[in-house]
């Protein structure tokens, strides 16, 4: 995850982004701003998902990137690897959670907290 922010960033920084990719920047450096700010702030919407975190053994939480929007980006994210850090370990469109295993597709990143 960070080399794609290091990427988006740095593109940005030689005006080379594409249109989705200026959206995305956009959409991901509020929502890290919000998050660094306050994992609880109410427009991250942020909520663990149970599918996830029984999946990787870790307590994993999603926010969101845009709200009513058709595949509206997701951020997910958990606590660590140490004291009041967060490690960002995906980042998708909105997975029909409303379907049996709608977040079976979802990959994440390796969270830092593994042995």
């Amino acid at each position: 995850m960070k080399a794609l922010w290091d990427d988006l960033v740095g593109k940005a920084n030689r005006g080379a982004l594409g249109k989705e990719e200026a959206e995305l920047c956009r959409k991901w450096g509020k929502a890290m701003a919000f998050l660094a700010t306050d994992p609880r702030h109410t427009g991250l919407h942020s909520h663990e998902i149970g599918a996830l975190s029984r999946r990787y053994g870790i307590r994993v939480w999603q926010s969101y990137l845009a709200n009513d929007t058709p595949g509206a980006g997701r951020m997910y994210w958990v606590y660590g690897p140490s004291r009041g850090e967060i490690t960002v370990i995906g980042l998708e469109p909105h997975p029909e959670s409303s379907k049996k295993g709608g977040y079976d597709k979802v990959t994440l990143s390796e969270t830092g907290n593994e042995a």
